[in-house]
């Protein structure tokens, strides 16, 4: 198993290069990119069963990143795992790239499905893990989602379908960080208690902070869990995270780093 303090370094790297893409290209959602960052490590070094090598194999274990707008997180995890050239990166939003600002389905090696547009993760998650039973494989899904998504009704749909069919091999990740758009996720709708929620619909909940590496590894190397039941992951975390004037200020959801701030970022996550 990889050492937690190389994750970490892995971590920070894809943070510094999220700050960086985000300048060189004029893309916004920075601050919802840089909270999802620690989700995507653990599970990618550490849970999922698949081979960077082989993204096609069909008995892989699928990770889909229903909030799309934090596709530079998704494309950098997998550039730095090995799907393909960290330096296809500098490309990323340029006319013409594999690598568009919202993801579409194998635009690039590992990226399972379209995303962007909020609220159909879930669903498409629930197809796949029904889809293994049928095929007979035993792979696990994971599907990562924001918390302002919970917004949508199409999650709840899903999130009522998936008990029904015990889809244990189903996991719903919220990246808790507290913040949409628009304000904060608690006062937009009535999210919370958001645990009790998923947990009437019928799924096993596990709570976890969700910057803890060696806590996140163990909460999603645990599926299927035992109870029978899909799991909803309720990761807590902060937009933002790893860079000081940035974490939970909702600005950076849509602001855009400076030059200046891109080296600031740097220097904060030890990358001088």
């Amino acid at each position: 198993m990889t050492k937690t303090c190389e994750l970490e370094k892995t971590a920070r790297e894809i943070r510094a290069r999220l700050v960086a893409l985000s300048h060189a290209s004029g893309a916004p959602h920075l601050g919802s990119s840089l909270s999802c960052v620690d989700i995507l490590v653990a599970a990618y070094w550490r849970v999922l069963h698949l081979d960077p090598q082989a993204p096609q194999d069909p008995l892989r274990d699928r990770l889909l990143l229903s909030k799309g707008h934090a596709a530079t997180s998704l494309y950098c995890a997998l550039a730095y795992r090995g799907f393909f050239p960290v330096e296809m990166l500098d490309h990323f939003a340029e006319p013409g790239s594999c690598l568009p600002e919202h993801p579409s389905a194998s635009c690039a090696p590992g990226v399972e499905i379209a995303s962007g547009s909020l609220g159909h993760g879930l669903s498409l998650g629930v197809g796949m893990a029904i889809a293994g039973r049928i095929q007979q494989q035993d792979y696990r899904v994971f599907v990562v989602m924001s918390d302002g998504e919970c917004n949508e009704g199409s999650v709840w749909e899903a999130a009522l379908m998936a008990p029904a069919q015990k889809l244990e091999n189903l996991v719903a990740i919220i990246d808790y960080n507290k913040w949409q758009a628009t304000g904060r996720s608690n006062e937009v709708l009535a999210l919370a208690p958001l645990r009790d929620k998923w947990e009437a619909f019928g799924w096993s909940v596990t709570e976890v902070d969700g910057h803890d590496l060696d806590a996140l590894s163990e909460a999603l190397g645990k599926t299927p869990d035992g109870s029978g039941k899909p799991r909803t992951i309720l990761a807590h975390t902060v937009k933002g995270k790893g860079v000081s004037f940035m974490e939970d200020d909702n600005n950076w959801h849509y602001r855009i780093p400076t030059a200046e701030e891109v080296e600031m970022a740097r220097k904060e996550l030890g990358l001088t």
